[in-house]
């Protein structure tokens, strides 16, 4: 609820406050006035209404006032037709006050009808009429009391999506991020080592510098694709209607032999049906270790493995470049966004150099553990 919401509530409940309070005392004084009752009947009459002011603010102690007149006024044979008042404290206190203070109000509540009634000696109908008018007013009260509990429990699960619905935008914006990251590095990379070694094969190699030539051109088609499916849940709220998986890490060796690297894929074990997290996972985590061989790691050769295991999908990439992940100066945001990548799926990322070269592997669960 906004501050002009909960404004415009409290100034309806201080309206019909005001008027509940006017209309009970008008008809709890008025008969007393008529009849020329004593000073202290009309003062007690307006105890028995006056207090209803503060009712919402202490409907226990508002509730005891008003009653104990309501007694007084039935001893002296002054009560009104209907005793307004504590009709008025029933149905409030049986709305608004906890569990422990409506039993206490409960039984003073009988306590004192009962009082009202043997005192003054009032006849046995008399009784069914309290009974009923005690009841009735409790009944409302309860039903308003449930009403609103249920519209509150319906705008915690209302705010609560909202929550779910926020973070499921924002995990979608991070995981775009990271396609569009991995997507346009990979590309760029080996776009840049080919458009690199094509001049120099021209003349010596015509026909592997037009092979290089076209591998540009695919690259950069494949990217294009990517991202377009990729950003498609911009434009139209969808799915992405493309995400590739392990059955496209070929495409990427096939790249980077393109880009002048001697790529190896090796495949283990039984490949088995995973998550379509864990397929993109593994292929975003071949497609950015890739990238960064060739666009950092002067590396000559490069080796991806698959290892399917009952529990594990686990993804290596191994190079020998004699060069860190990242140039001097450059934080190595590729690596952080993989790792955050692949804990989101459940997994394990581990990067570092070797002896022999540079090594990222990936451990990916199966299935997820709940």
């Amino acid at each position: 609820m906004g501050i002009h919401d909960a404004v415009a509530a409290g100034r309806v409940k201080w309206v019909v406050d005001a008027v509940v309070t006017v209309l009970v005392t008008v008809v709890t004084v008025a008969p007393q006035l008529a009849d020329h009752r004593p000073w202290w009947v009309v003062a007690t009459a307006l105890v028995a209404a006056l207090p209803l002011w503060w009712r919402r603010r202490a409907p226990l102690a508002t509730g005891a006032v008003v009653g104990t007149a309501i007694t007084v006024l039935a001893c002296a044979h002054a009560l009104p037709a209907l005793p307004f008042g504590t009709v008025v404290c029933a149905y409030t206190i049986a709305a608004y006050s906890p569990p422990a203070a409506r039993w206490a109000a409960a039984v003073a509540g009988v306590l004192g009808i009962l009082a009202s009634l043997v005192l003054p000696n009032e006849p046995v109908e008399a009784y069914g009429y309290a009974a009923l008018s005690f009841s009735t007013a409790w009944t409302l009260g309860t039903g308003v009391r449930a009403r609103r509990a249920q519209i509150e429990l319906l705008e915690e699960r209302t705010r609560r999506l909202d929550e779910e619905r926020s973070a499921a935008v924002a995990n979608e914006r991070v995981r775009i991020a990271r396609d569009v990251h991995d997507i346009v590095t990979h590309a760029l990379g080996s776009m840049i080592v080919q458009a690199e070694t094509g001049p120099l094969l021209t003349h010596d190699d015509p026909g592997r510098a037009d092979a290089v030539f076209t591998g540009i051109a695919d690259t950069g088609r494949s990217a294009v694709r990517e991202l377009r499916h990729s950003l498609a849940v911009l434009h139209d709220g969808a799915e992405p209607r493309h995400q590739p998986g392990t059955a496209a890490i070929p495409d990427l060796v096939d790249g980077a032999r393109r880009g002048g690297l001697a790529a190896v894929l090796t495949e283990n074990g039984t490949r088995r049906t995973v998550s379509s997290e864990v397929e993109v996972t593994a292929y975003r985590v071949v497609q950015q270790a890739l990238a960064n061989t060739l666009e950092h790691a002067r590396a000559e050769q490069v080796t991806v493995t698959l290892d399917w295991s009952d529990r594990l999908l686990t993804v290596q990439i191994r190079d020998d470049g004699n060069q860190p992940a990242a140039p001097a100066g450059r934080t190595g945001s590729g690596l952080i966004g993989l790792r955050a990548r692949v804990e989101a799926a459940g997994g394990r990322l581990s990067a570092g150099r070797t002896d022999t070269g540079f090594t990222v592997r990936a451990e990916l669960p199966l299935a997820q553990e709940h």
